[in-house]
């Protein structure tokens, strides 16, 4: 904790190197954090993909802190099923506060934390593809945040929402943990490429990747009153 900068919120190692006093608590920062993602309003700004990513790298170091386990697949696998929990408890807490709340969303006032544009795109986004938003949502910054409150909002049914939510949690956080392990193993083993030599690369290519339908969606939005004709 020593030397915080604010923009260390925005570093994934900062969160997978998280320490108290010497104990190292990344693993449960980890956690956190993707449950924030789904759960809390304020999680839409964390780096959700690329922390994975990451976590896949660094799975031995997050597990070890909890418990030993001499298996690399087990460890990867036991870190997976962690944060595919989280995502589901996130996701769950969204969606019911989403239904609490209702359309007062709607007229809440912008802040740092709150902006209803995403919640406005959200809701396009999931009446466009159904409980499948809530599949692509698990990859896309944002959407991932306010679809489950949307699906709270429309009252979409509870257990077609928990098949979504399940299904979209476990894909989304062994696709990119796996992806992050075994591709490190592989380009350093094939190739002596240490992905832990190239983080920012990651990181900035990962936001980039995620950010595309985000800027795509936002860019039809702006885009669509120029073909309007001038009344004058």
């Amino acid at each position: 904790m020593e030397n915080f900068e604010w923009k260390n919120l925005l570093d994934p190692l900062f969160y997978i190197h998280f320490d108290i006093n010497g104990l190292k608590v990344g693993l449960f920062i980890v956690l956190f954090i993707v449950f924030a993602e789904t759960g809390l309003f304020a999680g839409f700004f964390l780096p959700g993909d690329s922390l994975l990513f990451l976590a896949g790298i660094y799975n031995r170091e997050l597990i070890e802190n909890v418990v030993f386990i001499e298996s690399a697949f087990l460890n990867v696998t036991l870190l997976s099923t962690l944060v595919a929990v989280s995502g589901i408890l996130g996701n769950i807490v969204g969606y019911w506060f989403g239904a609490k709340s209702g359309y007062y969303l709607y007229s809440k006032e912008d802040s740092f934390w709150w902006k209803k544009k995403y919640l406005v795109q959200s809701k396009d986004f999931f009446e466009k593809h159904g409980g499948r938003a809530i599949i692509f949502a698990r990859f896309v910054p944002i959407f991932r945040t306010f679809a489950p409150i949307v699906a709270g909002i429309v009252n979409m049914d509870r257990k077609k929402f928990m098949f979504y939510n399940i299904l979209s949690s476990f894909v989304w956080s062994f696709s990119l943990i796996f992806a992050g392990h075994y591709l490190y193993g592989f380009l350093l083993e094939n190739y002596q490429i240490d992905l832990k030599e190239h983080i920012e690369v990651i990181v900035i290519g990962l936001v980039a990747v995620t950010m595309i339908p985000v800027i795509y969606k936002f860019g039809k939005k702006s885009v669509a009153p120029t073909n309007e004709t001038d009344p004058e």
